[in-house]
This record gives structure tokens, C-alpha cells and sequence, in this order.
């Protein structure tokens, strides 16, 4: 008996169990092919899921219901707070939702702020000159402090830009941030300081106003709630009527706080507003004739006005010039 093995090699060699599928009528070996697992196919998964789904809502509807409930109410808190924390990682103020706003009136221009309440440490124009002025600038820096320590959401902003070409490039902004610095916050330095910021470019009192709320947008990511605006008593109607009416602002929703001017000035400053209040009536976003041109000589630097880029929801007020208020959607109207 022959008992050599055959290798691979061999003319004799064969396999015995030839590879793939064998149909023994034919004689012809079909290959097999591999099946792609369904989780390969996305299509295929979620059918699968959506089976299973099926299949456990007909044996347990109510469990079902309730477990997708709690899944959808999950992603909404999920998705709400994420929003929440990227708008206060987004803006450095977003906790804060009412404006105090203390209106300008004058560039400090001593190179010491202990001499704050006298008048040769204040670019004074003519009408300024009066004995007490200087104080009256240091009661509306107070006030401004005062009322922002009794409310913990308010934003204190000063407002006014480089107006007096003589002060040199120096804001009434930065100069009132600069004596309630020197002053100690009046005894409010921790709770109010850190909320305590400028608008540097405002030129007269309706910018004050606009600019601040436009500001306020750009630090906090919303339109403030209140407003309230802190100026000489005798312009209330001016800020509280003309103004606030001019941006659509709510009369509920908006306070003034109004500091005496000093007894030597007071009645020459009446007398002036009057005639104020009447071009802002006339023209009341001052975009014409005097109030145009008042505003050009208070910009002596030509600085450019970043609004409304803080504010984009104000672009239309900001452009916007005519003696009917304007006609436009307003955040707080809405």
C-alpha cells in the first residue's frame, strides 16, 4: 500500500471541502458573500430603534411617553443653560439689567482730583463761570453713585465725549470716573466701582441718553428694563419728555434724579434751557439745523462713532432724522 502523502504542491492534491458555496446538480462552486452588518448602515440602525420604540409604546405606552418627556425636557435645560452661560462668558456685564446714567457737563483738567469741587480744575465754558459750579458736577457724581448702590442690577454709566478742544483729548466721561475715583466712591467704592464704566462720545443731551442705552446693550447683551438719568433739575422735562419719547423708551419704566445748579447760575440756566428744549422740539433727534451744528463744534477731534455696532437691533433709530418720532420696531417695545 502506498502510503505517500500528497503535498500542496502535488498534481494530486485537492481540497476536500472546496472553498464557497458547492451545488452538487451543477458542479459550480459559488462564492459567499459577506453580509455588511446593519449598525454599518445608518438608515438600518434607526429603523431597528425605531422598531424596538414601536414595539415597547404598544406594550407600555405610558412609560414610553413619559421617558421621551423627560428625554426632550433634558435637552431643552441642557440647551438653555448652554445658551445662558455663552451669553455670560459673551458679555462682562450680563448679570446687570438697569441703567443709571450721569449726563456730562464739563472736562476736568487739573492734574490733581482733591481739587474737584473748585472751578479752575474744570474747563468752564463762559456760562460756567459761576461761583459754586464746580460742586454742582460733583453732586451729580454722587448721585449717580448713590442710586446705583441701592439697586445691585443697575449699570452706572458716565456719559460724554471729548467736547472742548482746549481740555485737550480728555472725555467728561473719563473725568467724572476719574473724581469718583478720587472721592472714594462716597463710601460705595466695593459695592459700586466694579459696575461703574464711561460712553465717551456723547455731544449733547440726546446722545447722552441714546449713546448709554446703545452702551449698555454692548457691556450687558440686552436693553435695560429701567433708566434712570441724573442731570441738573431744571432739564428733567427735557431728558424725562423729549428724549424718552424721541426713543420710544416707556414713561413707566424711566425715572430722572435732578441736582440744583448753583444760585448764581440758576437763573441764566433756566433761561437757556428753555431755549434748548424748544430746538429739541423742533428737531428732536438732533440731526438739523443748530443742534447739527452744536454737536460738530463738540467734537473738536474728530472721533468716530463706534454706534450703532453695540446696539445692531438700534441701527434704524440711529439713522433715522425726521420731526415725527420714528416709526421703526424698538427692543423695548416689543
Amino acid at each position: 500500500m502506498n502510503t505517500q502523502s500528497f503535498g500542496p504542491g502535488s498534481p494530486r492534491s485537492f481540497p476536500a471541502y472546496p472553498r464557497g458555496d458547492f451545488d452538487l446538480e451543477s458542479g459550480i462552486a459559488r462564492k459567499i458573500r459577506k453580509q455588511k452588518s446593519s449598525l454599518s448602515d445608518p438608515m438600518k440602525m434607526f429603523k431597528s430603534i425605531g422598531s424596538s420604540l414601536q414595539y415597547y409604546y404598544k406594550l407600555h405606552p405610558l412609560v414610553v411617553f413619559f421617558i421621551s418627556l423627560s428625554f426632550g425636557v433634558t435637552v431643552l435645560i441642557i440647551l438653555s443653560v448652554w445658551k445662558f452661560d455663552m451669553r455670560f462668558e459673551s458679555y462682562p456685564f450680563a448679570k446687570l439689567q438697569n441703567l443709571v446714567m450721569v449726563a456730562g457737563h464739563s472736562v476736568y483738567t487739573s492734574s490733581s482730583c482733591g481739587k474737584a469741587d473748585q472751578e479752575d480744575s474744570w474747563y468752564l465754558e463762559s456760562y460756567q463761570k459761576n461761583p459754586g459750579q464746580a460742586a454742582t458736577f460733583l453732586d451729580h457724581i454722587k448721585e449717580g453713585v448713590e442710586i446705583a448702590a441701592k439697586d445691585e442690577g443697575a449699570l452706572l454709566l458716565f456719559s460724554g465725549g471729548e467736547t472742548r478742544k482746549d481740555a485737550g483729548p480728555r472725555s467728561e466721561a473719563q473725568s467724572y470716573w476719574a473724581v469718583a475715583e478720587s472721592k472714594g466712591w462716597f463710601g460705595k467704592q466695593k459695592d459700586v466701582r466694579w459696575r461703574s464704566l464711561t460712553e465717551e462720545h456723547a455731544r449733547d443731551s440726546f446722545e447722552n441718553l441714546l449713546f448709554s442705552v446703545c452702551r449698555f446693550r454692548e457691556l450687558t447683551g440686552v436693553y435695560p428694563h429701567n433708566i434712570t438719568v441724573v442731570s441738573y433739575d431744571f432739564k428733567e422735562q427735557r431728558f424725562a419728555h423729549l428724549h424718552r419719547f424721541a426713543i420710544g423708551f416707556p414713561e413707566e419704566r424711566f425715572f430722572f434724579s435732578g441736582t440744583p445748579t448753583s444760585s448764581t447760575s440758576k437763573e441764566a440756566a433756566v433761561k437757556g434751557e428753555a431755549m434748548a428744549r424748544a430746538q429739541f422740539q423742533e428737531d428732536p433727534y438732533g440731526c438739523l439745523g443748530s443742534l447739527r451744528l452744536k454737536k460738530l463744534r463738540r467734537d473738536p477731534f474728530h472721533r468716530s462713532i463706534p454706534y450703532p455696532n453695540g446696539c445692531p437691533e438700534l441701527e434704524g433709530l440711529f439713522r433715522y432724522c425726521g420731526v415725527a418720532p420714528y416709526p421703526g420696531t424698538l427692543p423695548w417695545a416689543q
